[in-house]
């Protein structure tokens, strides 16, 4: 079979023909349609990433047939007996173990899902990683509820993409940031209530004043503008945190975070039974994962290329 193969870092991925997955006991072989990036991928070429091993296939988002069926791969193996936290063995889908940047794929029975009928292959497979961690941040940490103020920041990732129209599917009013008012725009467009360009001076004040505070906050980043939150946040607000690519947190006050009662919620992932719910919840709301744009898998690496400029509107689909 043709897969992207990373030989080593800083270097671009070779696309090969390797031996195809063997079968065994308890694994299916998924004959894959579409492949999506992640950042995780590109932090990986990099050496950005922990345990990473080479040669390998990356990718952790795949859709594709399985049994003559539609299906979607669940982007994780063992979770472990314990809902609230992942185990020691818990690792995503794509680094150490080979991932979907490939034609087939054989992974855990019990990591093979229906694909929800509404979607085709490159939205089907936008939706595994994001969505799944959208869904365990927005609903399992932070608890969303009808009605609620929602504030996502980043918008134009996947994972804050997936937060945002699952929270507007669950009725929350949502306001978004980005360093770029177009991609503000798009966001609006797709139901946002409105938004703020964290790259202009005095944003998290003018957003207070127009929104009056904020019941739930997703982030991706953290750095020093996290520690403009508690600030928007109102009495009992849950922030939700999934990523920190820009670092360590300056200037945090914790009289706010106390005096508000506010929950900072860390969130990794999510279990299969999470990803379970998620698609079932895409599928009845017929929630469409945003793609930005589709290459041919031999063309990873320009993919990997765009990623890295994060630029994007959406998720980035290789084509199989």
């Amino acid at each position: 079979m043709k897969a992207l193969i990373l030989h080593a870092l800083h270097q671009p991925l070779q696309y090969s023909e390797v031996p195809g997955p063997a079968p065994s006991e308890g694994k299916v072989i998924v004959a894959l349609r579409a492949a999506a990036l992640n950042h995780r991928d590109v932090f990986i070429t990099k050496g950005l990433y922990a345990r990473i091993l080479y040669p390998a296939i990356p990718g952790s988002d795949g859709a594709g047939e399985w049994d003559g069926k539609p299906v979607v791969i669940y982007p994780a193996f063992d979770w472990g007996d314990n809902a609230g936290f992942q185990g020691k063995q818990f690792r995503i889908l794509g680094m150490p173990d080979d991932g979907t940047f490939a034609e087939q794929i054989a992974v855990p029975t019990a990591n093979v899902f229906p694909m929800p009928s509404h979607l085709d292959w490159d939205q089907a497979a936008a939706l595994p990683l994001a969505g799944l961690t959208a869904w365990r941040t927005v609903f399992t940490r932070c608890r969303l509820k009808k009605g609620e103020k929602v504030l996502v920041s980043g918008i134009g990732g996947g994972v804050a993409l997936a937060a945002m129209q699952l929270a507007l599917a669950a009725g929350a009013e949502v306001y978004v940031t980005s360093g770029s008012s177009e991609k503000i725009e798009k966001s609006m467009a797709m139901g946002a209530r409105g938004g703020a360009n964290y790259r202009e001076e005095g944003w998290d004040q003018r957003l207070k004043q127009d929104v009056g505070g904020f019941d739930v906050i997703i982030d991706s980043a953290a750095g020093d503008g996290f520690a403009l939150y508690p600030a928007l946040c109102n009495p009992g607000a849950r922030i939700g945190v999934y990523g920190g690519s820009l670092g360590k947190i300056n200037g945090l006050s914790m009289q706010p975070v106390f005096w508000k009662q506010i929950s900072i919620l860390g969130s990794t992932a999510g279990s299969p039974a999470e990803f379970a719910d998620m698609l079932a919840f895409v599928e009845k709301h017929r929630i469409v994962p945003v793609v930005d744009s589709v290459f041919p898998l031999q063309e990873g690496n320009a993919a990997l290329e765009k990623m890295d400029k994060g630029e994007q509107f959406g998720k980035i689909v290789l084509r199989v």
